[in-house]
């Protein structure tokens, strides 16, 4: 899993919206969002199915590219 690779798809995939608005859509603190945003923490698996979920995307597409 490449984290980095992972960070930028999450901010690719988040677009105009701010890093607080996602995080509170997937119920996560913004500084933890942020965190996978700069590949310094990979989410749980429970996490990933929550941003897959709110991206409507696969966990696959986002986290195993």
């Amino acid at each position: 899993m490449d984290r980095e690779k992972i960070g930028k798809i999450l901010v690719e995939l988040r677009g105009e919206k701010t890093q607080a608005e996602i995080a509170k859509e997937i119920n996560v603190v913004q500084s933890t969002y942020a965190m996978y945003e700069s590949g310094k923490r990979i989410p749980s698996d429970a996490v990933k199915i929550r941003i897959a979920e709110y991206y409507k995307r696969t966990v696959q597409e986002i986290f195993f590219t």
